[in-house]
């Protein structure tokens, strides 16, 4: 079957009645619950299991496809708004977005996330329409080795995200990861950083460190300076946006929905990684970088295309090869494995209808997702009208619930509190959050592509340098690490020279 004959079997699925309703239903749920901490994806998926059993394997699979889709974009009002995402993928938006909504801009923000969010998945689909096929060889090429070049570069880019002391970057980045080491080795059964208390057996789940070190951190900054400044200044704001600034944003937005496609293709990578990945890549290319951080349009839509393509790019490894792409598409196999459907390389021919009418109700579902959110932003934003003591209340609410659906533990609570304590002198220190939360998630992938590598080439480290790929990808972190130590001093060598001129003048 040629691709247009596919895509054409895809339409007459997608458009169907019933498969014109699932998608509708997926997306509106998928919107609802990325705006709620703690309810992702994963776990609106995996309450859908038992809901979509017995049903059509096509019809089920545009379900769940688009409450996974719908929810990249859910995820970003309460991170432009509340200032507390509830998807790792969508911790990057919070960086120039929640700025954004201070300055009065939140509806241009919203209005910006959602177009970012369309153009991101409209690429991706297209791309996943074209390569589908090519790109499940290629990713299927990505070892270990590869892996964990990919993770280490992106650690090692952690400086980007400090305006200020890459040291300060790069000692946050270090917590992140010794956080990431709490529980149970999974491979050798040992405890560590555990103290004897049963509660870290399991590790630490990265919904509570996000959710204190960003949401309670910042409300608890509110509190203390309720007096100084409100939680936000001005009001809604226009959409519209000019000219300047849409020629501004449409290369950036392009650009990262290409990179958020190959690494969704990437199994294993997910909208995580691409997301901050594209927030700092935009920054290193930005002739404009001291404004990330402070409200910059370019740093809002980057990683919001990014984690948008990433999130159809993720069901190439899949569809195709059977291996998913990120923790909701894991669940998106387990699913199709209790509907009688096993996803791989057989699976164009066995089940095209699957495999196309998933790849055709993207594009539906993209512009359901745009016509619905675009009108609805004026009443999103309603939440900017909450008077400030409510809107704090609802913030330490939506945590606090979040939380404790992930176990029902009061220990995670307590853990709460303390990483929001934690943020908040990290904030007046002038500690950047982000590189801990980044080397938090990737910590525990990068310590196991670690051991499957050195594994397979029974200890020998040459194998991270004898592929091309990895060799390439360690060749960029170092130059990401060594890179801005190099510029810091050339700016202090440059400050003392001009003070030494000075003095001999005076």
């Amino acid at each position: 079957m040629s691709i247009f004959e596919g895509i054409l079997t895809g339409f007459q699925v997608a458009l169907s009645l019933k498969g014109l309703s699932f998608v509708f239903i997926g997306v509106v749920t998928g919107t609802i619950i990325g705006m709620i901490p703690g309810l992702g994806p994963i776990t609106a998926i995996a309450v859908m299991i038992p809901i979509t059993y017995g049903m059509d394997p096509a019809l089920a699979l545009l379900l769940m496809a688009g409450v996974y889709y719908g929810s990249a974009y859910g995820g970003a009002a309460s991170s432009i708004l509340l200032n507390a995402p509830g998807e790792s993928m969508a911790v990057p938006t919070t960086f120039d977005g929640y700025p954004l909504a201070k300055q009065g801009k939140a509806g241009k923000a919203l209005a910006i996330a959602a177009l970012a969010s369309f153009t991101g998945g409209t690429i991706s689909v297209i791309l996943l329409t074209l390569f589908a096929p090519f790109l499940a060889k290629v990713a299927i090429s990505f070892g270990p080795a590869e892996y964990f070049a990919l993770m280490l570069m992106g650690l090692m880019t952690v400086a980007s995200f400090s305006s200020g002391s890459t040291i300060k970057a790069l000692i946050s980045a270090t917590v992140g990861f010794i956080i990431a080491t709490i529980g149970i080795d999974s491979q050798t059964g040992t405890a560590r950083f555990t103290f004897g208390n049963i509660n870290l057996m399991e590790g630490i789940d990265f919904l509570v460190i996000a959710l204190g070190l960003f949401a309670l951190a910042e409300v608890t900054s509110l509190i203390r300076e309720r007096k100084e400044r409100s939680m936000f200044d001005s009001e809604f704001g226009s959409m519209k946006l000019s000219k300047a600034e849409v020629k501004e944003l449409s290369v950036p937005v392009t650009r990262q929905s290409l990179l958020g496609f190959i690494i969704g293709v990437l199994p294993g990578a997910g909208g995580t990684i691409a997301s901050f990945l594209g927030y700092i890549t935009e920054k290193k290319l930005s002739k404009k970088p001291e404004e990330f951080g402070k409200g910059s349009i370019v740093g809002l839509a980057a990683p919001e295309s990014a984690n948008n393509s990433a999130s159809s790019g993720a069901f190439v490894p899949l569809l195709s090869l059977g291996i998913p792409g990120s923790g909701t598409t894991a669940v998106m196999l387990g699913a199709l494995i209790v509907l009688g459907v096993q996803p791989g390389p057989l699976m164009i021919s066995d089940h095209p209808d699957i495999f196309w009418g998933v790849i055709a109700s993207m594009y539906i579902g993209n512009v359901i997702l745009l016509i619905l959110n675009l009108p609805l932003i004026p009443y999103i934003s309603k939440l900017l009208k909450v008077p400030k003591p409510m809107l704090i209340s609802l913030v330490i609410m939506f945590c606090i619930i979040g939380v404790y659906g992930i176990s029902f533990r009061t220990f995670d609570l307590f853990l709460l509190v303390i990483f929001g304590i934690i943020g908040y002198f990290m904030a007046r220190m002038n500690f950047p959050a982000a590189p801990m939360l980044l080397a938090f998630i990737l910590g525990g992938m990068m310590e196991r592509s670690l051991r499957q590598a050195l594994t397979i080439s029974d200890g020998s480290l040459l194998i991270f340098v004898q592929k091309p790929i990895s060799a390439t990808l360690l060749a960029i972190a170092f130059l990401s690490f060594i890179v801005p130590l190099l510029k810091t001093w050339r700016k202090r060598k440059s400050d003392g020279d001009a003070e030494e001129t000075d003095s001999q003048a005076s």
